[in-house]
């Protein structure tokens, strides 16, 4: 009967990992608009902090004017941003020709000669299709925007009514009070992590523009785009979003100093931020262990690409808080979470 069960369990996952590739269309955009609602819902939330905004003004306007502003920031964030890639794409070529200088650098400080290799591997690194490929992943997210848009518009027309049928959903069960508890863990920690963590992020994409600003980094509201996005990838995603403009810099200037201004600074940045700041704000919200964070990382990532990185970790964490809940599953979360509490 176990290895009946076994089998079961490993046919459902096999058809949830076909079923999550092929929608793929359908569920990312889906689940970008509940993030996007989450954020609408906690700058509503700050709006309710206002006096005069909490007692005067309707929920559903000041739910339009979260929506407003969120979606104005981000159409405004796309437009500098495709418009920075577009500078970036002109510019390399202008800058093969500081191979030889940095070769020649190289050469006087190691004693090699790296200018052929050097050569060859701009030649084949072609950035302008890696670059051209940024921006159609842009454009296919601007481009599922209104199917985005109309599921963020069914959602907020469903907020209040959903919570009625959770509310009857959670009578009828036979833990009524822990099925309450579960949903308001979820919303809970998945408000407070989007909230804390964009702040994270948008503290250290600002700190990393004024380096690149001050460095004279070829499109630097781009560089800083990448290290706002890439703090939401666990573990390797600062590494990665230090390390790109760092190179990038050797080859627009052809010599070390910005090389090295540009990784000091970010890792100091990284260090500061994730030692002391980042601890103090969020906590223990999380609850996720390193190694299952890396893990998750590199599973979404394999379905959905970079989409898949950046929500690794929220949807594990929500996975937590469920499995934690029932008797048959705790023991997942138990060994999911970070210290075996959950």
């Amino acid at each position: 009967m176990k290895l009946q069960n076994v089998a079961y369990s490993l046919i459902i996952t096999a058809l949830v990992v076909l079923l999550l590739i092929v929608a793929e269309p359908i569920i990312v955009p889906f689940v970008i608009a509940i993030l996007i609602w989450f954020v609408v819902k906690k700058t509503r939330n700050l709006l309710d902090k206002i006096g005069f905004f909490r007692q005067y003004i309707p929920r559903w306007i000041k739910t339009l004017l979260a929506s407003v502003f969120i979606f104005t920031v981000l159409f405004w964030a796309a437009r500098i941003l495709i418009y920075n890639i577009e500078i970036l794409g002109e510019s390399y070529d202008e800058y093969a020709s500081n191979v030889e200088i940095l070769a020649a650098e190289i050469r006087s400080l190691t004693g090699y000669d790296l200018k052929s290799e050097m050569a060859e591997f701009i030649t084949s690194f072609e950035a302008g299709s890696y670059l051209e490929g940024i921006i159609n992943s842009i454009s296919g997210i601007l481009g599922n925007m209104v199917m985005i848009i109309f599921y963020i518009i069914f959602i907020l027309i469903e907020e209040s009514l959903f919570e009625r049928k959770l509310a009857l959903i959670a009578a009828d069960s036979d833990h009524p009070e822990g099925t309450k508890n579960t949903l308001a863990k979820i919303d809970k920690t998945m408000s407070r992590y989007i909230g804390l963590k964009s702040l994270i992020a948008l503290c250290t994409a600002t700190l990393g523009y004024v380096v690149f600003h001050f460095v004279g980094l070829e499109a630097p509201v781009f560089w800083a785009f990448l290290l706002f996005m890439f703090n939401f990838i666990p573990s390797v995603g600062p590494i990665l979003a230090s390390i790109l403009p760092a190179l990038f810099s050797l080859l627009q200037f052809g010599d070390f100093t910005g090389f090295l201004i540009i990784i000091i600074a970010l890792t100091s940045i990284s260090v500061l931020i994730g030692n002391f700041l980042e601890p103090r704000l969020m906590g223990n919200t999380l609850n996720i262990s390193p190694l299952v964070a890396v893990l998750s990382l590199a599973v979404w990532g394999a379905l959905w690409g970079i989409t898949g990185m950046l929500l690794s970790v929220p949807i594990t964490v929500a996975l937590i808080i469920i499995f934690s809940q029932f008797p048959n599953t705790r023991s997942i979360a138990i060994l999911l979470s970070e210290k075996g509490r959950v």
